[in-house]
């Protein structure tokens, strides 16, 4: 009996504690509502000046020759999950897990960033660099960042100036590379821009860009994935390139040497025909094992060469496009309802606690008061 009392009374109390809560949000609904309609007004604001934003996207399969490994499609499949299994590798291996970083990495984007793109409203294409630095093409959100979190930052940019020349890796490839302010920048903004998605599990690579234009973006995505094959192949051929290239440095000299001896010993022919002498036969014989010697390691040159190339052919990945870029045709952002809707939903938050917050206050004071 008296346990069915206590829950009768536990019942009540909490009846009570719900209509006061009700009656609180009620008493102060107006601080409610100022808040849900001063955040909705910001919301509405954000909704409307947030730059539209279109993703390009393509899709690739990358794929090396079998030869490369003793084990076949296990090893590459071992590969994919960032396993390496071949035990027979010729080190040229890359595991596609390291891709991504080959998009991240400073050359990658500062090659990226020169590249030139048709914006709406230029006459020629300007490169990226340009765009964001040069035409400073930012949106009013970013200005209104720029101007009032990043105020500091700001300042501190402007005083230091540009105390790093603009880098170049073609004038200076083998120069540590040291980035300018504004190529800082610009690389922070490619980060946003380019992803890539590597798919261990099914092997495939998505890569794709965001632009405020859809032109730009499919043209992006493009120079992008131009530029990641360029890169993966020049590191999966980078041994086998430079054995080709000892190999044909070598046979071109061989070449030369072989040309001057067969010159030689048909010079020393046509000046001592007819004569029998032992030292004219002596010497003809010391020409003749020479030129066959050259011509020995002439002719193995020659074959290495042929496999070298064969080999750089091998080890060279062929890229399966599954899905190619195209250019987009609706936008990906911003959700304009979505974002009205969090923004009244935060100010409604804000104003529920403010609500709160105030009675809080009032009975702590009331309790100061009276002791």
């Amino acid at each position: 009996m008296t346990t069915e009392i206590q829950t009768k009374k536990q019942t009540e109390d909490d009846e009570i504690d719900l209509i006061a809560l009700a009656k609180t949000l009620w008493k102060g609904r107006s601080t409610l509502i100022k808040s849900v309609i001063v955040f909705g007004i910001v919301g509405l604001f954000v909704a409307i000046l947030s730059p539209k934003e279109y993703v390009a996207k393509t899709v690739m399969v990358p794929q090396v020759s079998d030869g490369q490994s003793k084990l076949g499609g296990l090893s590459g499949l071992a590969a994919m999950a960032g396993f390496n299994l071949s035990l027979g590798s010729t080190g040229s291996e890359l595991s596609p897990t390291i891709y991504p970083k080959i998009v991240s990495s400073i050359p990658f984007q500062l090659e990226l960033m020169n590249t030139p793109l048709n914006f709406a409203g230029s006459a020629s294409p300007i490169t990226l660099y340009d765009y964001y630095i040069k035409e400073n093409r930012t949106s009013f959100l970013g200005y209104l960042q720029k101007y009032t979190i990043g105020l500091p930052g700001t300042i501190i940019a402007s005083v230091k100036g540009k105390a790093v020349v603009e880098n170049n890796l073609r004038s200076a490839p083998k120069q540590p590379i040291q980035l300018s302010e504004n190529q800082k920048k610009v690389r922070k903004i490619l980060t946003k821009l380019v992803a890539l998605e590597v798919n261990a599990k099914d092997g495939y690579l998505s890569l794709s860009t965001t632009m405020e234009e859809p032109g730009p973006a499919a043209q992006l995505a493009q120079r992008a994935q131009e530029l990641l094959q360029q890169y993966i192949i020049e590191f999966k051929i980078k041994k086998t390139k430079a054995n080709l290239d000892f190999v044909q440095q070598r046979y071109d000299e061989t070449v030369k040497e072989y040309n001057l001896a067969q010159q030689r010993l048909a010079s020393f022919r046509d000046r001592n025909r007819g004569l029998t002498s032992a030292i004219a036969g002596t010497d003809q014989e010391k020409l003749t094992s020479q030129y066959n010697l050259i011509s020995g390691v002439y002719t193995e040159l020659a074959k290495q060469l042929e496999q070298a190339r064969i080999q750089v052919k091998q080890d060279t990945p062929v890229f399966t496009i599954i899905e190619p870029v195209s250019v987009p045709t609706e936008k990906s952002k911003p959700n304009r309802p979505l974002i009205l809707f969090i923004w009244i939903f935060l100010g409604g938050v804000v104003g529920t606690g403010m609500i709160f917050g105030r009675e809080y206050l009032t009975t702590v004071k009331k309790r100061w008061t009276e002791i």
